[in-house]
């Protein structure tokens, strides 16, 4: 990636040359983390990922105006764990995921799949590393195309990747169709002869089809009854046991987030504000924007007193980010020096890490 795509982060110091002095440091430590080598054992490594989408270009196609959709994000995930990203929507939790699957091209950073760096890789170079990567998204309606049959939708990667003889592709679907909890006289039905939980299990099926090793699970659960929902992330998890996948799991519901996770993130303007294992998450969060969001869960006790953290104002807009630090519009303990510097991503215990002024003083 060039550098200047990497380091136009637009405003965060009020100061130009206070300004100069962060984008240099932030530079330096790009490129240090760029020069590192790659985790052999490590399905994915995202380093310093930065998605930005044009909103005004003049004449000459420059871009004089953008939005920052995901803003230096990293982690590393190993194979059979699974990352929980949380935030509100609008945060770039998605955009995330589409570009770790280079669905959207990266404005910045890299990308490592499998001791890879895919990150500058074109269609066709990319075309073998697609059967290791998939998504399940979102909508189990829109997601499937309603003139295919289930067994159609299923085969059609099968022979695509060439995953098994074409004389042997019909009992590999019906064999992973089981898997999946699918019945066998399913094979001859179309999408919208199913529930949203079968749709969602035929989206879950075409995901692994191509026997992938990572798997972004963009809120797979949201538009499912919540009795549906337990059904779905049980499979989920016997199947990452049965072939030891990886998964991203993309997802606002804080209670799904803890029961799948080992690790997860928390995304507030595009940027990850909190990074940790889902213990220290959960019985130690440190940044107010986490707290805040444990907070609004709601409690299924009627008598239980609900002691929510009240954010201030709107969520701002990502192609206006405030100077400093970018919760600070919303964070009843906002200070003085939230408004105008940017705090410093640390780390606060044994993988667990942060961005807040407030733990600096403590």
């Amino acid at each position: 990636m060039a550098e200047e795509k990497i380091m136009n982060n637009p405003c965060q110091y009020d100061d130009e040359a206070e300004q100069a002095k962060y984008l240099e440091k932030r530079k330096a430590q790009m490129e240090e983390d760029f020069a590192k080598p790659f985790d052999p054992e490590a399905v994915l490594e995202v380093r310093h990922l930065r998605k930005t989408f044009p909103l005004k270009k003049n004449m000459m196609g420059k871009v004089l105006k953008e939005l920052v959709a995901v803003d230096d994000i990293s982690f590393k995930l190993m194979p059979g764990e699974t990352l929980g990203i949380v935030g509100e929507s609008g945060c770039g939790k998605t955009t995330a995921g589409r570009a770790i699957l280079k669905l959207h091209q990266p404005t910045g950073g890299q990308i490592i799949f499998d001791g890879q760096d895919i990150t500058n890789y074109n269609s066709k170079q990319m075309r073998p590393i697609r059967q290791q990567m998939q998504i399940i998204f979102q909508d189990p309606y829109s997601s499937l195309p309603p003139r295919s049959t289930v067994g159609g939708i299923l085969s059609e990667p099968v022979e695509v990747h060439k995953i098994v003889p074409k004389e042997q592709v019909k009992d590999y679907v019906l064999e992973l169709m089981e898997k999946c909890g699918l019945r066998d006289y399913y094979y001859e039905r179309y999408p919208h002869e199913f529930s949203g939980g079968q749709r969602q299990r035929i989206c879950i099926a075409r995901a692994l089809s191509v026997n992938p090793k990572l798997v972004i699970c963009d809120e797979p659960v949201s538009a499912l009854d919540v009795s549906i929902q337990a059904q779905i992330i049980n499979l989920l998890k016997d199947l990452q046991k049965q072939m030891n996948l990886a998964y991203v799991f993309i997802s606002h519901d804080l209670s799904v987030v803890k029961f799948i996770s080992d690790k997860i993130g928390v995304m507030y303007l595009g940027s990850m504000m909190e990074f940790g294992t889902k213990e220290d998450i959960f019985s130690n969060p440190l940044h107010p924007y986490t707290k805040a969001l444990f907070s609004a869960v709601p409690n299924p006790d009627p008598t239980a007193k609900m002691d929510r953290i009240k954010l201030e104002g709107d969520i701002p807009s990502p192609a206006n980010p405030p100077k400093g630090c970018r919760f600070h519009t919303r964070c009843p303990y906002a200070q003085e020096i939230c408004k105008h510097v940017p705090p410093e991503y640390k780390q606060y215990g044994e993988g667990h890490f942060a961005a807040c002024h407030l733990l600096d003083q403590e």
